[in-house]
């Protein structure tokens, strides 16, 4: 049994990894739910007790069978619960109370239901976890480790074979789409040896799995299928577990798009939530989020070398001109980094083979078929002259060739000597060919492409597991929420206390007033109508841009207040907002929104037609310092625009990322009360004269009763 003694997912143990198991609805034919897990563990020789218990037979596939779980000799670690709904709740909490510390509920018929399955499920759970009990499921397939040949899933993917025993653990929400993937792994020969599927998540979620995963010293690599994040705080503490253990995780999330996230819903019941914002918190933590189980598995299984380059650079060897442009493209799609051969180096190859294409990829031509020591020379040339991390060497068919076993030998003997590097090789081999590279070292990938895509991906866990800590959010006074939705000035006297700052303004409920504001300010001044009642000001004429001196601004404030009074007859208007035009400045746009799970999230982008149209925006779950705060700004595709694309002064971008630091910490301090916050725009005025909101919206719940 793993020792995960004292650590934040102990209590998991019993259930993933029990020394007893209990099947409570036993029964004697191997290929029915409830006697397929006895019939594979008797197969597969599980060491620890195993207890039917069926009250209408004395013994079960050739063990004693129990009446029930008080007749049993011990308390087991976990029981599998294969019976109907209405006998399968309260026989959990039966054996609850006996002291029984985890199901895996195979029973169908709760919150994937309706609601009073729902309801049912929930109080069941709530009765169970009063005694500390943990229940995978109910509705899903369970779950198998085959280092302990503990099977306690009705899976009938063994039917074709067992597992390959390996490093990669899997997590998943779904039972049919978590065997598949540990069956395209067995068949693709790649060692993933244990797998949970958490089905409804009644109690135990993926995130609490993929945490002891992370724990568990048997595991190396993390696959996860999921659907939708169901519970923030155990995914987050599992995420920070795997980085701090060094173990990379590799996420297929489904539920994209609206049709994708509503089939998530109905399937398993869970939250889908707001695929960015789940994007966003996977790229906090290092996940690469695949895009396909092909490309996931591809990656898991070029993890278990545990070869994360920090600084990553590709260095291509081949046989095929063709094939190195190929590879030069995609890794130029997935940002991967291939430097050119220094000068020198590639000098002495072309020495030795003079049509040879020495930059990078290194085409070594068909010519070491005649002189299979080219291969070493060509590869360690690469390693040693061009020092890249990764190794993709491209061979083809060369691998079916009588010289491929002195081939074989050459490259080794560059792995060999520099064991430091990723080594991978695109070839076309038998079962047993790939088995032999595998055992040498190599990750071996018919595919280059595919290939490429899994050495960019090494590079990345290793930046994230190199990362240093983020500076602390900074921070901001305790925030008081209004009891309603603030008018856009009371928006901008909370977030000024957080050091959020706005244009000179102000509120003026006469046109004197108005006047005498813009006098203060100069010319020319921006007057916008002022009301809790009305969000988007723009949609109704409320904004006059522009005005250029008195007379304006006494028939701006009072064509502001027709064009209210006919949109919006009932709205409470408080008059009319006067700020001071800025100039100059790229025009940005900073929110919160709150998401269902994650809680409140931070949003940025260029305003104007590159969030409107192009959605070019990131998220990040708050809340952070100004460091992360300024990644974000970088990381966009119009970030040219703020650091001094075409001849362009640079923004203010320490400013900006200040302001949005401060955002995310005021959205924590804020309290659950606070549903959005919308800057827009904020005006990024040229580097040394900050930024500032000119407008701003705060959209507050009411309070709770």
């Amino acid at each position: 049994m793993p020792d995960t003694t004292g650590s934040r997912f102990s209590g998991l143990t019993p259930l993933l990894a029990p020394r007893s198991v209990a099947v409570l609805g036993a029964s004697s034919d191997p290929t029915r739910i409830s006697g397929r897990p006895i019939a594979y563990m008797k197969s597969q020789d599980f060491k620890g007790a195993l207890y039917p218990i069926n009250p209408n037979r004395a013994e079960v596939q050739g063990l004693k069978a129990y009446p029930s779980i008080a007749e049993l000799p011990e308390v087991p670690d976990v029981a599998i619960v294969a019976v109907p709904a209405e006998v399968a709740a309260p026989a959990v909490v039966e054996m609850a109370k006996k002291g029984v510390k985890a199901v895996v509920m195979f029973t169908a018929g709760f919150a994937e239901m309706d609601e009073a399955g729902e309801a049912a499920q929930h109080k069941m759970v709530a009765e169970a976890r009063q005694y500390g009990m943990r229940i995978l499921g109910p509705n899903c397939l369970g779950v198998f480790d085959a280092r302990r040949a503990y099977y306690a899933t009705f899976s009938s993917s063994f039917d074709s074979g067992w597992p390959v025993l390996g490093r990669i653990g899997i997590a998943s929400q779904s039972g049919a789409y978590g065997t598949h993937l540990y069956t395209l792994a067995r068949n693709r020969r790649i060692g993933a040896s244990l797998c949970v599927m958490t089905g409804n998540e009644g109690d135990v979620t993926v995130g609490e799995c993929i945490g002891w995963l992370a724990e568990n010293p048997e595991v190396d690599v993390i696959a996860v299928y999921a659907e939708g994040i169901r519970e923030a705080p155990g995914m987050i503490a599992a995420l920070e577990a795997a980085r701090a253990a060094k173990k990379p995780i590799v996420l297929q999330k489904v539920g994209r798009s609206e049709l994708g996230s509503k089939a998530a819903k109905s399937h398993t019941a869970s939250i889908a939530g707001d695929d960015a914002v789940t994007e966003a918190v996977m790229r906090e933590f290092g996940v690469f989020r695949a895009r396909n189980s092909e490309e996931m598995l591809d990656i898991a299984h070029t993890a278990t070398r545990k070869i994360y380059p920090v600084r990553n650079t590709l260095g291509v060897i081949t046989v095929s001109g063709g094939a190195g442009v190929l590879i030069s493209d995609v890794a130029e799609s997935v940002g991967l980094a291939m430097p050119e051969m220094p000068v020198e180096a590639q000098k002495k190859l072309r020495e030795l083979v003079p049509f040879c294409a020495p930059r990078n990829p290194v085409d070594a031509t068909a010519q070491v078929s005649n002189d299979v020591t080219l291969v070493k020379t060509f590869t360690e040339s690469m390693v040693k002259d061009g020092g890249y991390s990764s190794v993709l060497g491209f061979f083809s068919m060369s691998a079916s060739s009588r010289r491929w076993p002195a081939m074989r030998e050459q490259l080794n003997m560059v792995k060999d000597a520099y064991p430091d590097r990723l080594y991978t090789l695109s070839v076309i081999v038998p079962p047993e060919g790939r088995d032999q590279l595998e055992a040498d070292g190599w990750v071996v990938h018919e595919d280059p492409t595919r290939a490429v895509v899994a050495i960019d991906a090494m590079g990345r866990f290793g930046a994230a597991f190199a990362a240093p800590p983020p500076a602390p959010a900074p921070a901001v006074p305790a925030v008081t929420l209004p009891s309603a939705t603030p008018t856009e000035a009371e928006a901008k006297t909370l977030l000024g206390a957080a050091g959020i700052a706005s244009a000179p303004e102000a509120a003026c409920a006469t046109a004197e007033e108005a006047v005498a504001a813009a006098k203060r300010f100069g010319f020319p001044v921006v007057m916008k109508i002022l009301s809790p009642d009305i969000l988007h000001k723009s949609e109704i004429g409320g904004v006059l841009l522009d005005v250029a001196d008195e007379a304006a601004v006494r028939g701006g404030h009072a064509l502001l207040l027709q064009r209210a009074k006919a949109a919006a007859p009932k709205a409470r208007i408080e008059g009319v907002l006067v700020a001071k035009q800025l100039k100059g400045g790229v025009e940005c746009i900073l929110g919160i929104h709150r998401d269902p799970v994650f809680g409140p999230v931070a949003m940025f982008g260029l305003g104007g037609i590159f969030v409107e149209v192009l959605k070019d925006v990131v998220f990040r779950r708050c809340p952070f310092g100004a460091d992360v705060a300024e990644e974000m700004i970088r990381s966009i595709k119009g970030a040219p625009l703020l650091l001094g694309a075409r001849g362009r002064k640079p923004a203010d971008v320490k400013a900006l990322a200040e302001m949005l630091a401060r955002l995310s910490a005021f959205a924590v301090a804020a309290g659950p009360r606070l549903a959005s916050i919308d800057l827009n725009p904020v005006f990024a005025m040229p580097a040394g004269e900050g930024a500032f909101a000119v407008d701003a919206v705060i959209e507050v719940d009411p309070p709770q009763a």
